[in-house]
């Protein structure tokens, strides 16, 4: 999956300071990243190639530490007037599916995660001052009301359900992802996870399960989601009612008939490749 990076080490703890050198910045404008592509190889500008630009946009630069892989930072560049950096160009953040090397696929993906944070964070909710960075953790406060802001994290929840040696499948509806996918649900206020499995699989398909199994976890910045995977068997009747509002279809595939091949990326496609290889 897309967290997956080692060797390599994600460290996530809050540490501000000023960019070295040899740190990386990042860049976003909206659904755009700044890169450039070397071979088969994405590269991102570091601190040290900014500094050489000696533009005027760059001395205005607003620099907020993100993480560390192994020993490199990464930084988040802010500048409502900055246009680019010579030698590189913006590129959908998509690329992040096929970027090598993965790693830096992974820096990319959950760097946008927190410049979406940032940027929709301006202002507080209760008061509407401005907020302030916290100096010790990632969190943004209202220095008039004591409001404080952490970095948005949704539980959502995959569910693969099975019937002895089928699995139902599904394809959202209007949206751009048009492949195969498990049944899925963010959690709501005053339910377990094994509730929201029960909730969404009535609501989506009306049916019941049950023998609810974990299965294994995945942050997914896209949707600011930490994803919780899922198993479980059907509990009486096969029949699907659909929920035309989230699915445009759903149906049972055997085992050996499942249509989706392997990618190194997503908890839905492992979970569906599990299934698909005996492994579950």
């Amino acid at each position: 999956m897309i967290q997956d990076i080692a060797p390599h080490q994600y460290r996530n703890e809050y540490a501000p300071g000023h960019p070295g050198d040899k740190s990386a910045i990042l860049f976003y404008n909206g659904r755009k990243i700044m890169l450039k592509k070397e071979e088969n190889h994405i590269v991102f500008p570091s601190y040290r190639e900014i500094m050489k630009c000696k533009d005027e946009d760059f001395s205005q630069m607003e620099y907020i530490y993100l993480f560390s892989i192994d020993r490199q930072d990464f930084y988040l560049g802010k500048n409502t007037f900055f246009e680019d950096v010579p030698g590189y160009a913006w590129e959908d953040i998509q690329i992040y599916r096929n970027a090598l090397p993965k790693y830096l696929g992974f820096a990319a993906v959950t760097g946008w995660q927190l410049y979406r944070w940032y940027d929709s964070r301006k202002f507080c909710g209760r008061c509407g001052s401005k907020l302030v960075k916290d100096k010790k953790e990632r969190m943004l406060f209202c220095p008039e009301c004591g409001c404080m802001e952490y970095p948005k994290i949704c539980p959502a929840v995959i569910v693969g359900v099975t019937d002895g040696n089928r699995i139902l499948m599904s394809k959202y509806a209007g949206r751009e992802y048009k492949k195969y996918a498990l049944l899925a649900g963010f959690a709501e206020i005053g339910e377990t996870l094994e509730d929201t499995v029960r909730r969404e699989v009535m609501e989506e398909v009306g049916l019941k399960v049950k023998n609810i199994t974990y299965y294994k976890s995945q942050p997914w910045s896209f949707s600011d989601t930490l994803l919780v995977g899922f198993f479980c068997e059907l509990d009486g009747e096969d029949k699907v009612v659909l929920d035309e509002d989230e699915l445009s279809l759903a149906e049972w595939f055997e085992r050996e008939e499942i249509p989706v091949e392997y990618e190194d990326c997503s908890l839905t496609n492992e979970m569906m490749m599990a299934f698909k290889m005996s492994r579950i």
